[in-house]
């Protein structure tokens, strides 16, 4: 799935529009007079993308859902750069960020894991560049979070932003392999472990063990274990925390927080 970009909307506009709440609502000059709102055209892309994938998402489709006629949708949202970067930011909104507590390796492993139930209930964010992230009032609510979460553990301020920058990014893989995994079950009449009984006399063939001794004993000691869809997830997050845990070790050896 292709990359959608946001950022690339009129930005005074759309910072309006993404601090609507403090700096008052828009109000639409073109086209018939509104009877909706930016919150539920926001919504109702949500929903949209949700259903059918970013790929869907036109105002067309999303005048369809609400009753109203193309370019009404226009009264409310300028185009659909903007309208991506008001759905990001409102799904970032959609869930109450939790008191971080424990220890710095509790805290780590639960930013990560809100942004994974993020992915997987919306996992067109993954099709979108957040290089430049909107900067609308539940990024910047969820940024601070995140931030404080891990604030006095020993980190100075640019590795405060390096680590939840890595932590962050490190999410967005396993999150798409286990919804290509999905997708691709729910495409197929099989199960992969049906596809491999189907395929193991062609694959015993052509997989000779002198070329791929290792490669097969891996194969058969992997496909032994019966794992959660989320195992491979839990593993690489524990593993990076590992690492930054030893990076922060050599770098700050006495936590400043109590």
């Amino acid at each position: 799935m292709p990359a959608d970009s946001t950022g690339l909307g009129e930005p005074d506009l759309t910072l309006r529009l993404l601090w609507r709440e403090r700096l008052g609502r828009p109000v639409g000059t073109r086209g018939p007079k509104q009877r909706s709102s930016v919150d539920e055209v926001v919504e109702a892309a949500v929903l949209l993308a949700d259903d059918e994938g970013l790929e869907a998402l036109s105002m067309r489709r999303i005048a369809d859902r609400l009753g109203m006629k193309p370019m009404s949708v226009y009264t409310y949202v300028p185009g659909r750069a903007e309208l991506i970067e008001l759905m990001v930011d409102h799904v970032a909104g959609e869930v109450p960020l939790p008191v971080a507590t424990g220890s710095l390796r509790d805290r780590l492993a639960l930013i990560a894991r809100l942004q994974w139930n993020e992915y997987l209930r919306h996992p067109w964010l993954l099709a979108i560049d957040t290089s430049r992230p909107p900067l609308g009032p539940h990024i910047s609510d969820h940024w601070e979070w995140c931030l404080r979460a891990i604030d006095g553990f020993g980190f100075d301020d640019v590795d405060l932003d390096r680590v939840l920058t890595m932590l962050l990014g490190f999410v967005a893989g396993p999150a798409r392999a286990h919804l290509d995994a999905e997708r691709l079950q729910r495409a197929s009449a099989e199960s992969d472990d049906d596809w491999w009984e189907r395929n193991a006399p062609l694959l015993d063939r052509i997989m000779d063990p002198e070329r791929y001794p290792v490669s097969g004993r891996v194969g058969q000691a992997a496909g032994a274990m019966d794992v959660a869809p989320t195992d491979a997830f839990e593993f690489a997050l524990a593993r990076l925390i590992d690492g930054i845990e030893a990076y922060l070790a050599r770098v700050s050896p006495v936590p400043v927080v109590e």
